[in-house]
């Protein structure tokens, strides 16, 4: 289909504006509540069972009913993009439970941890831990991956080109890419982006309703609770330390909305999920204790910003002008 000067001009004015205006619109959104508060969650790792007597934990049975509208509806066939030769398609695998991906916004690890000498059964409910200074919403080149007032990290899937460097920098591995959706669609299919980023947003219209998570409500055994971030932070801080405990996510990547509560180190956690394995593969992504921000390091600055979205803004701008030059003959045809 050809295009003219001026349906151009106005798509690519909606791929430079689109996220600037509903970021701009959630803003104002946030700006209306009566407080700004930052909030936080904690998991207590010894009250959560992991649901053991059901096929699916509570709290990630409630966060795909509350998020299913939001579940990504991909078109048919997806094609790849240049430079990869391959895409990431998650839509026949809707159903999985057991790891993050478009779909599934949180789950449960169960885990055998060694510990004194026996073997410990622990479930981990695993999810975006919404860093204080988070190194995907510094790094995104679009703009639209950002740290709200209230506490979440929140991915505008409007605006989002699926370039998963938000992931490459995250140390847990969190957002998940689907493609065949998303503003790359429109502007630049064959040659940049590559779906859309997903994952947890802290339910953040719930909060800003003055509500809490679907997951925290969901749970029978209290392992999850939502509030002040001072709060929770003081009181994980305190359990830790009264209970001969341990604290995650306080000080890891340099801080976070989510604390995690154990009377099994971390470091156990972390290396059993090393060595696990599901369905005969590696196991996810650990939770390496004192992870530190990529963007922190000169290096990891340089690597962060040099590789892909160099690549993507590139494949961009030679979208534009092959478009511009298609234009241009649309119109002219002796030109």
């Amino acid at each position: 289909m050809s295009m003219s000067r001026r349906n151009f001009i106005k798509r690519a004015a909606y791929s430079g504006l689109a996220a600037t205006a509903v970021l701009s619109r959630v803003d104002k959104a946030a700006a209306s509540l009566n407080s700004t508060e930052e909030y936080a969650s904690i998991i207590d790792l010894s009250k959560c069972d992991g649901c053991s007597n059901l096929d699916t934990p509570l709290c990630v049975a409630s966060c795909r009913t509350k998020n299913q509208a939001n579940y990504p509806q991909p078109e048919q066939p997806i094609g790849d993009y240049w430079p990869q030769t391959k895409h990431e398609d998650w839509s026949d695998k809707q159903g999985l439970v057991n790891r993050l991906t478009p779909y599934n916004w949180t789950y449960v690890q169960h885990l055998e941890v060694e510990h004194e000498g026996r073997l410990v059964k622990v479930s981990v409910p695993r999810r975006c831990l919404h860093c204080d200074n988070p190194p995907c919403s510094s790094l995104c080149p679009f703009g639209v991956n950002e740290k709200m007032p209230e506490g979440p990290v929140v991915i505008n899937p409007n605006g989002c080109f699926g370039g998963a460097k938000c992931r490459d920098v995250c140390p847990w591995n969190i957002p998940q890419r689907q493609a065949g959706v998303g503003l790359y669609k429109e502007v630049a299919p064959k040659y940049a982006g590559g779906g859309v980023m997903y994952k947890c947003d802290m339910c953040y219209d719930l909060i800003q309703k003055g509500k809490e998570p679907a997951c925290v409500s969901a749970c029978p055994n209290g392992a999850l609770s939502f509030g002040p971030k001072k709060d929770m932070q003081t009181y994980a801080r305190n359990w830790a330390q009264e209970n001969d405990g341990y604290l995650y996510g306080d000080a890891e990547n340099g801080g976070t909305s989510t604390f995690y509560l154990s009377v099994i180190p971390f470091e156990a956690i972390h290396q059993a999920i090393l060595e696990q394995e599901v369905d005969g593969k590696p196991g996810k992504p650990g939770m390496p204790v004192g992870a530190v921000n990529v963007l922190d390091e000169p290096a990891g600055i340089a690597e962060g910003f040099v590789i892909a979205p160099v690549a993507g803004l590139l494949a961009a701008g030679l979208s534009v002008y092959r478009t511009m030059k298609g234009a241009e003959i649309n119109e002219d045809p002796e030109a």
